[in-house]
């Protein structure tokens, strides 16, 4: 649900400008806005779980997200829309967090594996599904409704989901609660702030100085959080997020390499859609069902790795070098004057099987490098991570294409190009984290 709505809303941006009568930075917010709270959120709302629970974290985001998506579905004018999409995205940064916190807290071994394998597809077929789910109900204008059909879809499926989590997810221990870091929150939120906003709008808008002054605003408040967090830990506090998650090397290893995997992801995202709606002038139906092959070949991952008797250790670097070649093949397919098709979709799920294989072992890899204890710490830096990687990816990928953008083929094998580097950059991480 978390990731569908980030994709509908990109989708639907032109439609809700034009019957709310708003200005294209107004339709920008409504995008923006939630990625925004969602992505500063995410550490927060993964400490609340190990602070107040985390299925009551978990239930309190999903009614949160639920009613926020009524709001979306009824809101009357530009404004009231935006407030409910940041609101909206605040509910999910509650309530995704603890899915990974669970994960590691009541699987282990192969079932682990196989519970990372359902919350990967979830995560990435979640962001296709949407393409395509708003490009379809925009189309249907169910009712004369619109756009509006995009997030009242979520209020049947949060309330069943609210009826089945009381009912289904385990109890929380109160034993395991602890206190959370208020200052570290702040001054986190205010950092991961600085840089995603800019990220998210000033490459659209050319980089203007304001864009350049938040990055550069964010070191000194990433600084101090560092300075309240060693603070904290020396007086026996407990840090926002625990000292020994940060100074791990496989930590750092498999966040490198999932940074530059899940990047190149969502931004692929970004760009075929421009590719094959502004430069093809297809539809946003056609560009998200091009990425359904590489969701199922994503998909096989899941259930077929944790069968595997022998090498599951080295899967991180071979899912990397996969999604790499299946960059490089799309790139080959381009040069040799391929345009769109079923060929370019077969190539993609090569990628597809690559990001799969490397994500599902990448977050084993790194949540079994620590205790059951900083379940909740590394929820939220997986989580954050990826949503700053693909927020960068996006940007550079975008502006990128964006330069080039008179000849649509050339310009979508530059970005793939570097994607190619990127992935070859992520094997070499990996290959550190399996060591």
């Amino acid at each position: 649900m978390a990731n569908i709505d980030t994709a509908v809303a990109n989708i639907a941006g032109p439609s809700i400008g034009a019957d709310l009568h708003a200005s294209e930075g107004a339709v920008g917010l409504v995008v923006s806005g939630y990625v925004v709270a969602f992505a500063v959120l995410l550490i927060t709302g993964a400490r609340l779980g190990s602070s107040l629970g985390y299925r009551r974290t978990f239930l309190l985001g999903l009614l949160v997200f639920t009613a926020a998506s009524l709001a979306c579905g009824l809101a009357p004018e530009i404004a009231s829309l935006v407030v409910a999409r940041f609101v909206q995205g605040a509910g999910a940064a509650l309530m995704v967090p603890q899915v990974l916190s669970g994960i590691q807290l009541h699987f282990h071994g192969r079932d682990r594996l196989k519970a990372l394998g359902y919350f990967s597809i979830a995560l990435s077929g979640g962001a296709v599904l949407g393409q395509i789910l708003g490009g379809v109900l925009i189309a249907a204008d169910l009712f004369g409704t619109g756009w509006r059909p995009i997030f009242l879809v979520n209020i049947p499926i949060g309330v069943a989901l609210l009826i089945a989590g009381r009912r289904l997810l385990p109890a929380d221990r109160t034993s395991d609660r602890d206190p959370l870091d208020l200052v570290g929150v702040l001054a986190l939120s205010a950092t991961v702030l600085l840089v995603i906003v800019p990220l998210l709008l000033g490459s659209e808008r050319g980089w203007p100085t304001w864009s350049w002054l938040c990055l550069l605003l964010s070191l000194p408040t990433l600084a101090f959080f560092e300075y309240g967090e060693r603070r904290a830990a020396a007086r026996g506090g407990r840090p926002l997020i625990a000292r020994q998650v940060l100074r791990n090397p496989s930590v750092r290893a498999g966040m490198l390499a999932h940074a530059c995997t899940t990047g190149t992801y969502f931004a692929l995202l970004f760009v075929l859609a421009l590719y094959l709606q502004d430069g093809l002038h297809k539809g946003p139906a056609y560009s998200g069902f091009a990425m359904v092959v590489w969701v199922a070949a994503f998909g096989l991952a899941g259930p077929i790795i944790p069968r595997l008797r022998r090498g599951v250790r080295w899967m991180p670097v071979v899912g990397c070098l996969v999604l790499a070649i299946g960059y490089a093949s799309v790139l080959a397919y381009l040069q040799l004057g391929g345009r769109t098709g079923p060929l370019l979709f077969a190539l993609l799920g090569v990628g597809g099987l690559g990001l799969g294989i490397s994500a599902n072992t990448l977050i084993g890899a790194v949540t079994s490098s620590m205790s059951p204890q900083y379940a909740a710490d590394l929820s939220g830096v997986v989580a954050t991570n990826a949503q700053l990687s693909g927020a960068l990816g996006v940007a550079l990928a975008g502006s990128t294409y964006a330069a080039l953008a008179s000849n649509p083929s050339a310009a979508l094998s530059v970005v793939l190009a570097g994607f190619i580097v990127l992935t070859l950059v992520g094997a070499a991480a990996a290959q550190r984290l399996v060591r």
